[in-house]
Parts: structure tokens; C-alpha cells; sequence
């Protein structure tokens, strides 16, 4: 990488990291809840569905996120059961009629929506929190391999059963890796911080289309790059370079120009 470029994307990435970032991003979502257990949740919720169109998905969300507050609360929601009901009466409502392999959102139905909930109480019934469920499950898997885990892993693996959580070791996961920028950057106008137990310098930066088309303009990859898990560490690798300890900070720099420039 030239001197040139990273000075232009450390410019890029100063430019779009902002509170106005939130305006028309899914990020939205992450400080719809004060509580630190309900923002967890419900920003790993939010990031499931974020994918296609912003117009398509962030209604779906909020309508998810209404459901909840009718029970005081993401984690109240999930733990009193009362999800199962209320979400499944929100299919009636949409003409479901009892058929809830109808499509909540894409590919996915409101019974695969339910099984994510479900198995999000199961995790909260036997941990104070989704963010220390993960950490134990990292620390020991840690321990045991004797080696520092991919985080991305360790919550895919958390959701076996769960359709809608990605799941595939060559796969970029953008989801997931987005959740987790959103939980561990710390002194960010966007990201919450949450996870201070992971260093920021171990996150893979989220992959979408935008970033892959960036990255072959700043060339920072081959233009027949993938929208691989590969590819996804090759531009994290290109960025630590400029932000050693921070490389998702590039996300803002390479996203935020190709959502500028659709």
C-alpha cells in the first residue's frame, strides 16, 4: 500500500465514522437499549437481518424490537417466553395463517426467526449475558487449543441449529464480523465497545459488496477477489497497516465510500 492511499483512506474513515453514520444503517439498532444485555441481543439480532435492502430490513427489525418492548425489553422478552407468542401472532397478522414456513424476511420464515429466539433464551437462562456466554466459550476454547480462537467462530458455533446465523469456515460471515466490530471497537460514534475482552486487533472487517468493490479500486485486492472469509483477512491485513491495532476502522473508510458512491 502507498503512502498515498493510506493517508486517503485514514481520511475516508475520519469522514464517514460519525453519528450521522447511524442514520441510515443498521448501527441504528445498537443503542435502541440502554441495558448492556439488551443491547447485546438486540444488536446480534439486528445484524442477522441485515442484509439486502435497508428499506426491506430495517422495518422487519423494528417490528421485532416493538415486540419486545411490550415485555420491557429485549432479554425480558426472550426470558418470560413470551416471544413465541407474540411473534407468531405477528405471522397471523401478515396473513400467515398458521403456516409459519412463510418467509418472515428473505429466506428465512417466522419459524426459523422463533429458533433463533429460542435458542438466544436458552443462552440467557444459563448466563448472565450473551457477551459472558461467548467470552467462556472463547477462553476455553482458547485454553484447550492453546492458541487465541477466531471470536467469528465462537459465536457461530453457539447457533448450531440456527438457520439464520451464518455458519461455514470459508465463508466471509459479514454478519457476524459486522456484530463484532459493533461489540468490540471501543471510542467509536458508531460501535458500542461492549467486549473489552477482545482485543480490536484481532476483528475481521465485514464483507459485502461495497468493501470487495473498494478494495479493487484502492488495490488493495485482485479484482477476481471472492466474497471469501479469505479475501475478507487479505483487506484486514491491507489495513492493519494503517491501523495496527484497529483495522476495522478501515470498514468506515472502505463501506462508507461505496454506499456514497452506489
Amino acid at each position: 500500500m502507498t503512502n498515498e492511499t493510506a493517508l486517503l483512506l485514514k481520511r475516508l474513515a475520519e469522514r464517514y465514522e460519525n453519528a450521522y453514520f447511524l442514520n441510515d444503517d443498521p448501527s441504528q439498532f445498537l443503542r435502541w437499549y440502554s441495558d448492556m444485555r439488551d443491547a447485546e441481543v438486540a444488536s446480534f439480532i439486528a445484524a442477522m437481518l441485515s442484509f439486502g435492502s435497508r428499506t426491506q430490513f430495517i422495518p422487519k427489525i423494528k417490528s421485532i424490537f416493538s415486540l419486545a418492548d411490550k415485555s420491557g425489553g429485549m432479554t425480558a422478552w426472550l426470558l418470560s417466553g413470551n416471544y413465541s407468542c407474540d411473534f407468531y401472532a405477528l405471522a397471523d397478522s401478515c396473513g400467515c395463517s398458521g403456516d409459519y414456513e412463510k418467509k418472515f424476511y428473505r429466506f428465512y420464515s417466522y419459524n426459523e426467526m422463533i429458533a433463533l429466539f429460542s435458542r438466544m433464551a436458552e443462552i440467557l437462562k444459563i448466563s448472565p449475558s450473551f457477551g459472558e456466554y461467548i467470552q467462556k466459550r472463547w477462553r476455553e476454547g482458547c485454553a484447550a487449543k492453546g492458541v487465541c480462537l477466531d471470536l467469528g467462530e465462537i459465536v457461530s458455533s453457539s447457533f448450531p441449529d440456527c438457520k439464520i446465523v451464518p455458519h461455514g469456515k470459508n465463508s466471509a460471515n459479514k454478519r457476524i464480523y459486522m456484530f463484532l466490530r459493533w461489540m468490540v471497537r471501543v471510542n467509536s460514534p458508531v460501535d458500542l465497545g461492549l467486549w473489552r475482552w477482545y482485543s480490536p486487533a484481532n476483528l475481521i472487517i465485514p464483507l459485502d459488496t461495497h468493501v470487495i468493490q473498494e478494495s479493487v479500486k484502492w488495490g488493495l485486492v485482485a479484482k477476481n477477489a471472492s466474497a471469501s472469509l479469505k479475501t475478507a483477512k487479505m483487506i484486514t491485513n491491507e489495513l492493519k497497516e494503517i491501523w495496527p491495532e484497529d483495522p476495522c476502522k478501515g470498514d468506515f473508510a472502505l463501506f462508507g465510500r461505496g454506499v456514497a458512491n452506489a
